[in-house]
């Protein structure tokens, strides 16, 4: 008699109600009409609210910062002047159409495939889904760069072991999103944090100073960890509805597009080793070009992670997959024209088009959604509801992170509601005995996994279009519906492991203690 604790009904029972989530969520509109929808509700709600006179003080200026009415006629023709300069300057545009340049050359040549065929073809389902999960937790330097990157190879890494490469698509975007906070490395968003994190502190405590390297013993661990949670989930849940994700018969892929015919195995192994060699040549170029502090690679005052070489990091990156994806194509015979590899380029333009009709919805909505400060009026009331409760400090962290994660639904740019709140919660914590270094712990932990289910996310977007390159009718519900479980776990696992290293009293980076 099988009962309700049963595991294996326990286990039917998920897999039913995921798929739910995935029919009624694949019935909301297509993400272009979803987000001009949300723009029209968001123009309607700021001149109900602007109307009514809300208003807040933004923590940044100390300014009254009131709702804008959208619906203005100086509202309308300001927002009509600037919808050519929010599409251009929105976030992931530019860094995706850089990236894909050269990309699309090392695809195209065929090495990425046969990097992953010859690197990966004998690799376990389950190393292949540990070995993605620990490439996301330490790609997330490469800021919106590492969905481009690492999103296609995913697939490519899933496909090379038979497995779904709409799940590999799937593992790469959790991983990224989820564990990217977790990373072992020092990242130019973790110098962005630390600089408003002292500010932020600095309001209570002058000589307080913050430093990007105060929480990398824990989110080194984190990452190991969280790896290790989404592999679990990933075999234990979501693999059980593998099987509905099948591609389409006529699926090619994120960049995957007609190549030459195959070579021998021969010729394929040798132009790996020689691209290998250029690969090795052209990192060392850029080690040597940072070792001058005069060099134009680094930053003011020889500053090395503030410097021209990471805040410039797709381009260097597209540099990268053209010199060896055409060293690979040369060496492959592939690249026998000098017309051939600007076609290379410009078909991976072609495969992103719709990423393109997409982002131009997307990046009017929070255009718009910032201009009427609705944003900011959300994350101030929901910090000063925080403010006014009397708990234990290890009490009102935890309600940060539920709070900060439901905040992170709306507002999906980490750096933006990490300015909105830290000149709030950081001195409120402190004047209760917190280090600004704990608080900047658990706002990273708040902030990664929400983004891996909410629609108002660029790459969660972005990873709704790539899914729909292997097949046409995955949609929002098919995203949510597989990464839910999983955001779900991660964030459980890694407010354990918070909780774990609060108790034990161990510091989360060099000179930073976590009481």
């Amino acid at each position: 008699m099988i009962t309700t604790s049963d595991p294996t009904h326990t286990s039917e029972g998920l897999t039913r109600f995921l798929d739910r989530i995935e029919r009624v969520g694949n019935k909301l509109p297509h993400p272009f009409w979803l987000f001009s929808i949300l723009f029209g509700v968001v123009a309607v709600t700021s001149a109900i609210l602007a109307a009514a006179g809300v208003s807040v003080l933004d923590p940044a200026t100390g300014d009254p910062s009131p709702v804008r009415n959208a619906l203005s006629v100086d509202a309308i023709r300001e927002l009509i002047l600037g919808a050519e300069e929010s599409f251009l300057t929105f976030g992931p545009l530019g860094t995706m159409m850089i990236i894909m340049l050269g990309l699309a050359v090392a695809d195209r040549s065929g090495m990425l495939e046969s990097l992953a065929r010859h690197a990966l073809g004998r690799v376990s389902p389950g190393y292949a889904v540990f070995t993605v999960c620990l490439a996301g937790a330490l790609s997330k330097f490469l800021s919106y760069s590492a969905y481009v990157i690492l999103i296609p190879l995913a697939a490519m890494v899933f496909k090379a072991v038979g497995r779904s490469p709409m799940l590999g698509m799937i593992v790469g975007f959790l991983s990224i999103n989820a564990a990217g906070d977790a990373n072992p490395f020092i990242a130019p968003g973790d110098v962005i944090f630390a600089k408003i994190a002292t500010e932020a502190a600095q309001i209570v405590d002058p000589d307080t100073v913050v430093r990007p390297t105060d929480n990398t013993y824990f989110t080194t661990v984190s990452a190991v960890v969280l790896a290790i949670v989404l592999t679990v989930v990933t075999e234990k849940i979501l693999a059980k509805r593998e099987h509905e994700l099948v591609p389409d018969s006529d699926a090619a892929g994120p960049t995957t597009g007609a190549r030459a015919g195959a070579v021998p195995e021969e010729t394929e192994l040798r132009a790996l080793r020689s691209t290998g060699v250029v690969a090795v040549l052209f990192l060392g170029l850029l080690v040597v070009g940072m070792i001058p502090a005069g060099s134009p690679l680094r930053g003011e005052h020889g500053a090395i992670l503030d410097s021209t070489l990471f805040n410039s990091i797709a381009l260097v990156l597209s540099l990268f997959f053209l010199v060896i994806g055409a060293t690979y194509a040369y060496r492959t015979g592939r690249l026998t024209h000098s017309s051939d590899l600007p076609n290379f380029m410009a078909d991976g333009i072609k495969s992103v088009a719709p990423l393109l009709v997409l982002f131009f919805a997307v990046s009017q909505f929070l255009a718009l959604f910032q201009w009427t400060a609705i944003s900011t009026v959300v994350a101030v009331r929901g910090a000063e509801f925080l403010r006014g409760l009397d708990a234990p400090v290890f009490l009102v962290l935890m309600l940060l992170i539920a709070g900060i994660a439901v905040l992170n639904l709306l507002i999906t740019s980490g750096t933006a509601l990490w300015a909105l709140l830290a000149p709030v919660i950081i001195p409120m914590t402190m004047l209760i005995g917190a280090s600004p270094a704990t608080v900047m712990a658990v706002y990273r932990i708040a902030d990664s996994c929400t983004n891996s289910i909410t629609p108002m996310s660029a790459t969660f977007v972005l990873t709704v279009g790539y899914l729909q390159t292997y097949r046409k009718k995955a949609g929002i519900g098919t995203l949510v519906s597989f990464t839910l479980p999983a955001a779900l776990a991660m964030m459980v696992a890694w407010t354990a492991l918070f909780a774990l290293w609060y108790a034990l009293g161990l510091p989360l980076g060099p000179g930073a203690p976590v009481h």
